[in-house]
């Protein structure tokens, strides 16, 4: 289990700390929540204690990992999947995952192939979402701010796709 202090990524809202643990009555029942509070924004999220396991929150990576999500940021990538809907699907599966390299990954194709042909609306907006994923969780773990990990981002995955 978390406790106070701890630094954890809630899938699909993004990295934050623990910032306590209360006990709410809501709908007339009572439950303990987890108080997390997310850098990005300064939003500050109620997760109840018993949905813990079932959502997949877990702890951020280690610094290991940012060197293994760089590599996926700055790799080759191939758009398999033509139809945007299928793609739509894919991402928002990986997403859902709450895993640091399917979002990165997600990232990465979105990023290419928006400078190489546009996005729809809905993938702008995932695109959106994971990068803020993506970045909260970097920037626990590096210590670093939002602008420069979104400065940083840019510049793996462009640069890469520049020099295809």
């Amino acid at each position: 289990m978390f406790d106070v202090g701890d630094k954890v990524v809630y899938p699909m809202h993004g990295a934050g700390i623990i910032e306590g643990i209360e006990e709410k009555e809501i709908l007339g029942q009572k439950k303990k929540y987890f108080i997390m509070r997310m850098p990005i924004g300064e939003m500050k999220v109620m997760i109840p204690m018993e949905n813990v396991s079932h959502i997949g929150l877990r702890q951020v990576v280690g610094l290991d990992a940012v060197n293994r999500v760089m590599d996926i940021l700055g790799t080759d990538t191939s758009d398999e999947e033509a139809n945007w809907n299928q793609r739509y699907r894919a991402n928002m599966d990986k997403m859902k995952s709450g895993d640091i390299y399917e979002i990165a990954d997600v990232v990465r194709s979105l990023m290419v192939r928006d400078r190489a042909k546009g996005l729809s609306t809905g993938e702008r907006k995932m695109l959106d979402q994971a990068k803020q994923i993506l970045i909260s969780e970097l920037a626990l773990v590096e210590d670093r701010t939002s602008d420069e990990l979104f400065s940083m981002l840019d510049g793996i995955v462009y640069e890469k796709d520049a020099s295809l």
